[in-house]
Order: C-alpha cells, then structure tokens, then sequence
C-alpha cells in the first residue's frame, strides 16, 4: 500500500465521485484518528488507515472479500428482475466499488456466497478449472435412497450437457435430506441432477466452499462479514475429502 489523497481514498473505497468525495471532506464530515480532515488533497498513508464519516467508522481496503448468508427471494444479479438484488444486503458504498457476487444462487437457494471487487478472485473462485468443491444440503420432495445416493454418484445425464455430471461426494443426513458435493457448478445442477435421477429438490442450501464452512462464521440469514486471510486461506487450501 502507498499514499493517497484523501478524496481518492474515498472514491477507492465506494462514497461516490471524486467530486462529492472532496465536498464530504470540504463540509469537515472526514476524520482520522479523531482530527478533521477539511484538505481534500492531503496525502494519508492506506496502510491501517481507519477514518470515520458522518461519526461512522471505516477501514480502508484494497479490495473486499464478503461472506454473505444469502436468504431465499434474492438474485444473485446488478440487474435483478423478480427479486431484490443481494447487494442490498450491503452498505451502498460496496455497489459503489463494484462488489459483485462470486457465482451466482438461484433466487430460493440460501447460504453461503461469497462476494467481492477482486476479479482475480472471483475468476479463481468462479471458473471450474480449479475445481473449487462446494457442499449443498438438498431437502427432497420424496425420500432419500440408496439407490438415489449410487445414482448422483455413479452420475447422470443433463440435458445439453455431453457427459453425465457426477457428485464428487453424496450423503444421506435424514429421510429427505442429503449432502452433495460438486465442482461443475453448472446452471442449476443440484436441482437438474435430482430431477435426472428421479426425485426433486425442495430447498437447497450452500454449505460451504472449499473448506470455509458457513456453520463456523455464525451469520444470521441475510447477514455478512468481511473474510480475514486466515478464512481466505480456507478457500484455497487443500480439501479433506475424507470429512467433506
């Protein structure tokens, strides 16, 4: 990190406009470490750097890396069409940076997404090349089989697709509900693959990616936090298949 002025810090970090930066510093509505900012063009150091607006507290970030427990009714869309869009679970200044969802969950598919303005990382996460395992608890409309559990596994054949898509694990939890495992991440492929084998989901939830588990980050549905290195890490690291 470097020095900045502190009207493009603003901007960085999504309060609108150079212009309407340099007037919210002009009006003495910026502050750092308790002293008011009214010099648009001072040069402040990005590195920790915490500034308060409107009394409100801030930390500055190159980028943002968003847990979301996403609830059921919203799109996973800038341009939502049906439902509330998931960026209006955020603060506004995370639409201003261009945040964006890391995928996409259907619109009645809740748990965990993950969201950000890295496009590094949201292609790694995103493309199925790197083989980023996911874990979805399915709940059934009819009853969870063996045989069903073998179907998903062995795999089965979805429309427009030229191969069967298998799960890379499957388990049954209870009477009509399941866990399964994929790295596709194909347009709605839990759904399609009960479909295809005979049985139809009634509600899906994503329960984790790679290793980051949505139990361990204790958010309410339609609340979020921001990802720490340690959990960034849990992205990347090499997966326990065993314990999937």
């Amino acid at each position: 990190m470097s020095k900045l002025t502190l009207d493009r810090i603003l901007h960085t970090q999504g309060f609108g406009t150079r212009k309407w930066c340099r007037q919210l510093i002009d009006s003495g509505e910026v502050c750092i470490d308790g002293i008011e900012f009214t010099d648009s063009k001072t040069p402040v150091e990005t590195a920790g750097l915490e500034f308060t607006i409107y009394d409100e507290l801030w930390t500055y970030r190159e980028h943002v890396y968003i847990a979301l427990n996403k609830p059921a009714n919203f799109e996973c869309s800038r341009k939502p069409s049906h439902h509330p869009g998931v960026l209006t679970l955020l603060p506004d200044q995370f639409t201003l940076r261009d945040v964006q969802p890391v995928g996409r969950l259907d619109h009645d598919t809740t748990g965990l997404l993950l969201m950000s303005d890295d496009g590094a990382f949201i292609h790694t996460q995103s493309s199925p090349k790197h083989h980023v395992p996911k874990v979805y608890v399915a709940t059934t409309a009819d009853p969870v089989t063996p045989e069903l559990i073998d179907l998903l596994l062995t795999g089965v054949k979805l429309h427009d697709e030229p191969a069967p898509l298998a799960a890379e694990t499957c388990r049954m939890i209870d009477e009509n509900r399941l866990e399964i495992v994929l790295e596709q991440g194909k347009y709605h492929q839990v759904k399609r693959m009960l479909a295809a084998a005979g049985n139809h989901c009634a509600a899906l939830n994503r329960s984790q990616i790679g290793n980051l588990k949505l139990a361990d980050l204790d958010l309410a549905p339609g609340a979020w936090c921001y990802l720490d290195a340690s959990q960034l890490a849990l992205l990347t690291a090499p997966i326990d298949r065993v314990n999937l």
